[in-house]
């Protein structure tokens, strides 16, 4: 996250604008939401380990 924290506005701009013409309006929210459901899975198996760590 230390890359996002250098970039300034302009160029965040640039790059969103970027990605909203390759992939379109569309597509975008299709994407976050796998995304999201793909992060949503990750942190439950990670909880899952940690319970089982716990048990033992």
């Amino acid at each position: 996250m230390l890359f996002v924290q250098n970039i300034g506005v302009w160029p965040m701009i640039l790059i969103i604008l970027v990605i909203v013409l390759l992939f379109g309006g569309k597509k975008i929210p299709e994407m976050m939401k796998g995304l999201g459901q793909g992060m949503k899975e990750f942190k439950d198996a990670t909880k899952g380990e940690e319970e089982e760590k716990k048990d033992k």
